[in-house]
């Protein structure tokens, strides 16, 4: 090789270890800077996937819509689809187990009424204990249960319908555990002679106390709701500390003389157990976030209920004091779980 050639060899082989020397950098740097933006994404961010949110009743019912309506707002603050699983059976108990064995990494929430905290009053065989298989998160909404009357039958006020009920037996309809034991609480406080009725829906005893075969009934406000607008069905009392705006002429238990009459138709957030307690907060928060927007607020007050959002530890102890109430109330009945 001539001396041209080996300093044009030279030269070509000195630009090719400066351009590797600069392709190594340059992949160094993009490396750097990889780890540097993933060590500044949370390592405990959420949700990473779609959301399902298990409601253990049919759909269309007043837990189906509320968790519909948390569902959609959820989803678009969070930028993940929240999906919306209706498994229904045994009360609730189906779908509350499917949560209770699913991952405890928040992707999967139960969304409950009141009959989750009776369920283990009145039913033996849960294939999960109630209170330890679950992570609770919030209490989103409540509205009390009221005791209802054929609209243009014999009873205008709750003392008249409690009067009657002290001269004689009369049959006060229920269609789940905790509209049973509601009834077995107005009973204890007023020294009724009342008999609880069975039925398999609220719908079926709302049209047999309609139809005056029977005296009266136990129910939510988002059954007795639409009959009352339609002028078939009256509210006599509430079971709260305060009557309600949608029935004003409705007098608490309280007023008419029965004390510790407080029966709330809740809808309660869980997880399973496990679920770390920043998750719990950031869902907390967001729920919160969901509840300040008025036409939320509007929707959740056309199902009766009232938006509250309580802080994971505050529903906790409600969950507590609620399966104490309600333990005592069938031990006062002779009631035992079947």
């Amino acid at each position: 090789m001539t001396e041209k050639g080996k300093a044009s060899f030279l030269t070509i082989q000195t630009t090719r270890r400066k351009a590797l020397a600069t392709v190594a950098s340059v992949i160094a740097i993009g490396s750097v800077t990889s780890g540097l933006a993933l060590a500044q994404t949370p390592a405990n961010k959420f949700p990473t996937k779609t959301v399902t949110l298990v409601v253990p009743y049919s759909a269309g019912g007043g837990t189906d819509v509320v968790g519909r309506l948390i569902a959609q707002r959820l989803s678009d603050l969070w930028g993940q689809s929240v999906v919306v699983d209706n498994r229904t059976g045994a009360n609730g108990a189906i779908g509350s187990n499917f949560v209770a064995r699913s991952p405890a990494d928040g992707h999967t929430l139960l969304l409950v009424v009141g009959s989750h905290a009776v369920n283990p009053v009145l039913m033996k065989n849960l294939p999960y204990d109630t209170d330890k298989a679950f992570t609770p998160i919030t209490n989103i909404a409540s509205s009390p249960s009221v005791l209802v009357v054929q609209a243009n039958g014999p009873y205008k006020t709750l003392p008249d319908v409690l009067a009657a009920a002290r001269k004689e037996q009369l049959g006060v309809g229920y269609s789940e555990g905790q509209t049973r034991l509601t009834g077995e609480m107005i009973k204890q406080a007023g020294k009724l002679q009342t008999v609880g009725v069975p039925y398999k829906g609220g719908a079926p005893m709302i049209v047999d106390i309609i139809g005056g075969h029977l005296p009266m009934g136990v129910t939510s406000v988002v059954s007795a709701l639409p009959h009352v607008r339609s002028g078939a069905l009256r509210v006599l009392g509430v079971a709260d500390t305060k009557r309600m705006a949608l029935f004003p002429d409705a007098m608490t238990f309280k007023e008419a003389g029965l004390d510790g009459v407080e029966s709330l138709n809740w809808y309660g957030l869980f997880g399973p157990a496990g679920v770390s307690a920043a998750i719990v907060e950031q869902i907390n928060q967001d729920l919160k976030k969901v509840a300040a927007d008025p036409a939320v607020m509007k929707q959740i007050e056309s199902q009766g209920a009232n938006m509250i959002v309580t802080p994971p530890n505050e529903f906790r102890g409600f969950l507590a004091s609620e399966l104490k109430k309600w333990m005592l109330v069938a031990k006062r009945s002779g009631i035992t779980a079947e």
